[in-house]
């Protein structure tokens, strides 16, 4: 989580650039994607920008004396994704994006390559966490991509030992509860962070404010715990804000030098200058246009005391981060051409023509088992398909429930099947981001989820700016909240 500060560090101290010249030996790199994933780079939008998706980590590892010092999960096998974030920075960069995704969700994990052993990895069912120890932070990258469907840019991480350093070099962060806290180890929940705090704000520093960042049983669960990180983070881009660094030459210094040799990032951005540019585009983000929440989730039924699944309204938040729409409801009214999808960079063959491409509609808008189905509703769309040239589209006898739309090419179909399936997503505004390849269709599949139960134009149905779900724990930037402690952890 801290890393996303350090950026903003680089940021704030943008005229000082000549300082970090001499630091490029101090970066640590590593290969952008190391796991099997199709989700393509978005385009441009009308103006020539493109957003940004930047995926933040914080590891457990504890391979380093100073990170064994701090600890880490108990049950730690090499490095562990113990916070993961998505920051999106809007094509315009007028808005900023940040979720958080529970590290005990369990997900699909693809096969995976470490880049330094080359040991491949097979894919695997498992806690999003356990994806740091199969192929590096790219293999986390994958999985994170796969989940939601958003490519992701660059990732950057940091260890237990860089989350103190760089608390202490911005002279520590507020953060507030509001009763007494004691983190402490329980019968039912050995461990704890130790965090010891009286009601009320604080401003925490080194191994205080790794254990704040670490508080997970006090805040009532993981969920919980990414609550207190994004007050963490917008409490400490509010205090770099009103900080004047550049009449401190000395004290810019250290911050530039702390914040190289704190993370790790993905080779394409490991260099001085190309950090400082990130951080620039960072830095003209106001606070109120700055969004951080935690992706929604329901228990797992495989072990609903400790772990999470994607919640439906979590396609919501995936949706708001594919077509670049603002989660706050703080910006400029946009235009009606603004909601359409954005369509990622596609590459392979051209698409066969409209006529000579089955499609098989599938009518899933009843949602769930319990839902209620639109009548008619594959048949309106079969319409739709034939009048824009796909004559051998046909709706299907059987109706398959399903909260998203998605469109399915069969796997062995490859290029040329993605190519046809794309020329089916732009007849109905369908972003490709939704178009996937499947082994479990035979033709291409459209299937109708409950989230277009009308219309004929997908794009349509995107959410509007804020329309984030109420079970995401929003909390603007420019807001200051308070942690709620569970009983057994007051004192």
């Amino acid at each position: 989580m801290a890393i996303a500060v350090a950026v903003a560090v680089l940021g704030t101290a943008g005229a000082a650039y000549g300082y970090y010249e001499y630091l490029s030996g101090k970066i640590r790199k590593g290969e952008r994607n190391s796991g099997k994933t199709d989700v393509a780079k978005s385009k441009a939008n009308s103006a020539g920008q493109t957003p940004m998706n930047i995926m933040i980590l914080g590891s457990d590892t504890r391979s380093d004396p100073e990170d064994a010092k701090l600890g880490g999960a108990a049950d730690s096998t090499g490095a562990r994704a113990d916070v993961i974030m998505i920051a999106h920075l809007s094509a315009d960069r007028s808005n900023m994006s940040v979720v958080s995704i529970p590290r005990d969700t369990r997900v699909d994990i693809p096969e995976c390559t470490d880049p330094k052993t080359h040991k491949v990895y097979p894919k695997t069912n498992d806690i999003i966490n356990a994806s740091l120890s199969r192929g590096g932070a790219g293999c986390t990258l994958a999985t994170v991509q796969n989940l939601t469907g958003v490519y992701i840019d660059h990732w950057l991480t940091i260890d237990f030992a860089g989350v103190v350093k760089m608390a202490d070099v911005v002279g520590g962060v507020d953060v507030c509860v509001k009763e007494n806290v004691d983190d402490h180890a329980t019968a039912a929940q050995p461990g704890g962070s130790h965090l010891h705090l009286t009601a009320g704000t604080h401003t925490v520093k080194g191994e205080q404010a790794l254990q704040w960042l670490r508080t997970r049983h006090a805040f009532g669960s993981d969920a919980g715990r990414s609550k207190a990180q994004h007050m963490y983070m917008s409490s400490l881009i509010r205090k770099l804000r009103s900080q004047n660094l550049f009449t401190d030459p000395s004290k810019l210094n250290k911050i530039a030098t702390t914040a190289m040799s704190a993370f790790e990032v993905s080779s394409e951005i490991g260099t001085p200058k190309k950090l400082y540019d990130l951080g620039m585009q960072l830095k003209t983000i106001p606070p109120d246009r700055i969004t951080m929440l935690t992706m929604p989730r329901i228990e797992d039924p495989e072990d609903p005391s400790a772990h999470y699944l994607p919640a439906p309204s979590a396609t919501t938040v995936w949706s708001l981060l594919r077509n670049d729409v603002a989660m706050d409801a703080n910006g400029k009214a946009k235009s009606t051409s603004s909601a359409t999808p954005t369509t990622p960079a596609t590459s392979g063959p051209a698409a066969h023509p409209a006529a000579d491409i089955p499609v098989t509609v599938v009518n899933g808008t009843a949602g769930s088992a319990d839902g209620t189905p639109t009548d008619g509703r594959a048949s309106s769309l079969v319409q739709t398909l034939s009048a824009a040239g796909f004559t051998q589209a046909e709706a299907s006898d059987q109706a398959t429930p399903r909260e998203s739309t998605v469109l399915n090419y069969p796997t062995d179909g490859g290029a040329q099947g993605r190519s046809d399936a794309l020329s089916v997503a732009k007849a109905l505004k369908i972003p490709s981001t939704d178009v996937k390849a499947s082994s479990d269709v035979q033709a291409i599949t459209l299937t109708v989820g409950s989230d277009w139960k009308t219309g004929t134009d997908y794009s349509a149905t995107l959410p509007k700016a804020g329309a984030v779900p109420d079970d995401a724990d929003a909390l603007n930037g420019a807001s200051k909240g308070c942690m709620d402690i569970l009983p057994t952890y007051q004192f």
